[in-house]
């Protein structure tokens, strides 16, 4: 579970580690010379955004993974770094702190 707050709507979280996931996807050479072409002319580098799209959903994912592998509930907090067009393809960061669920102890009746 990935929540994009600062904070849960419900006070009954345990906060856990910072999680984070760098995301690195190569582009096509072949759509990279035409994207450079298109750059040179202007217009949307659907290309690009396509990629993006997809390393920034790609990162979320193994984000979300990467918290319930080390016990956690899910992710708060998420924050996606500035996602880049590097030389060859698309770079992305997310990060976030993971939280679990903490269970209320209810005691019996002391009356």
């Amino acid at each position: 579970m990935l929540i994009a707050l600062d904070h849960h709507p419900k006070d009954d979280i345990e906060l856990g580690e910072l999680i984070t996931v760098v995301h690195v996807a190569a582009a096509n050479v072949v759509k990279d010379l035409r994207e450079n072409i298109r750059n040179l002319v202007g217009g949307r580098m659907g290309h690009y955004e396509a990629l993006i799209e997809k390393a920034v959903t790609t990162a979320l994912r193994d984000l979300d993974d990467r918290a319930r592998a080390k016990g956690y509930d899910g992710v708060i907090g998420v924050k996606i770094a500035h996602p880049m067009v590097v030389e060859g393809g698309v770079e992305v960061v997310v990060y976030g702190n993971a939280f679990r669920f903490v269970q209320s102890q209810t005691s019996g009746d002391l009356t």
